[in-house]
């Protein structure tokens, strides 16, 4: 992999240039963002996958909800095999499959009941959806770089584990590293959120200290729920499955914090059966599955919630195996200071919205 990259390393100039002028005919309104009559939370990355932002999507969509808020999804439903604006969910139903919608979506409307859709294109996304469904307010999934909407909230989010690794083939701009945006970006933040998972807070580089010195920045963490069968959803504890056996099945992209929340309940992870983010399960991955479950003499098979939406459909062939998934949900070390920050940013900035209209 790194000779792939120290190869493609005349054109990381490249993409820097691509980045830098983009960013730049935005900030000086050259290229324009749309406002869509909704308050837009927007939720993202520097980074290509891993840094836990769907489960802060989750997070923020039953928090708002929860507040009294009519909130609604949209994401552009990375990994379907569907294209153009697609209604995901609307009254309490799902409307589509999690191949049409992608299962980080499909995941997503089943923990929070709220409307959803997907659409590549954000801005008539969002109005549709809001034509559709009535929402008055917006989480948008990983749209930090997607700059042609307006949003009232811009949360940046990034694992720790990534920060404190300050090695080239990390921290640099894709093709060598894992960046979409140099650190520079941060300053289109609100609000910064370092996931820790399943980690002690830890101190960061000083390098970084730079950046992250003016924004608001909070910590969070996973939290381990339970194990839920795939089939029967039945709920079972964690200590359920200490000194369990599992063959250990992901398709995420970064299983390392999966695996390591799986050591931590002391489940017996030595088998492993680990496939590329967004994996579409066929039955040639299943009947792998079947094979090594057996072969290793496995109690049980353990997966991610992600994977677990696009395996139920196989139900029937694994209808001899014990499947489960690991539930888990995010959490805020300081929760109370980030509601207070979050809601009264929503209400500042409806407050000027509607100044603003008066003055029109």
């Amino acid at each position: 992999m790194k000779a792939l990259k120290i190869i493609l390393l005349p054109l990381l100039p490249i993409y820097f240039v691509i980045v830098k002028l983009r960013n730049y005919l935005f900030d000086k309104d050259i290229l324009k963002c749309q406002k869509v009559g909704a308050q837009i939370i927007s939720v993202g990355n520097l980074t290509v996958g891993g840094s836990g932002k769907t489960p802060m999507v989750i997070y923020l969509s039953n928090l708002v909800k929860n507040e009294g808020g009519h909130v609604g999804v949209l994401s552009r439903g990375y990994g379907r095999k569907s294209r153009g604006y697609i209604l995901v969910s609307h009254d309490g139903r799902i409307l589509t499959t999690v191949e049409n919608c992608g299962d980080e979506m499909f995941h997503t409307v089943k923990e929070t009941n709220i409307p959803a859709a997907v659409s590549e294109n954000r801005v008539n996304g969002a109005i549709r959806l809001i034509k559709e469904t009535g929402v008055d307010t917006i989480v948008l999934d990983d749209a930090f770089q997607h700059r042609w909407i307006y949003r009232d909230i811009n949360i940046l989010i990034f694992e720790q584990r990534f920060l404190l690794d300050t090695g080239f083939f990390n921290q640099s701009l894709l093709p060598e590293g894992l960046m979409r945006e140099s650190f520079d970006s941060i300053k289109r933040a609100d609000l910064i959120i370092i996931n820790r998972k399943f980690s002690e807070i830890s101190n960061l580089p000083d390098k970084l200290n730079k950046f992250l010195r003016k924004a608001k920045v909070f910590t969070a963490y996973y939290e381990t729920i339970g194990f839920v069968d795939i089939k029967k959803q039945i709920f079972y504890n964690i200590h359920d499955f200490e000194g369990q056996k599992s063959l250990v099945v992901s398709g995420i992209a970064n299983p390392f914090s999966f695996i390591n929340a799986l050591k931590q309940t002391k489940v017996d992870t030595l088998n492993q059966i680990i496939f590329r983010d967004h994996k579409n399960y066929t039955l040639k991955e299943v009947q792998r599955i079947r094979k090594e479950f057996y072969d290793t003499n496995s109690h049980s098979v353990v997966t991610t919630e992600k994977d677990a939406v696009k395996l139920y459909k196989f139900s029937k062939e694994l209808d001899d195996i014990d499947i489960f998934f690991l539930k888990i949900r995010i959490k805020l070390d300081e929760e109370q200071e980030f509601k207070k920050y979050l809601f009264n940013k929503l209400t500042i900035e409806k407050e000027r919205n509607s100044s603003r209209n008066k003055k029109n």
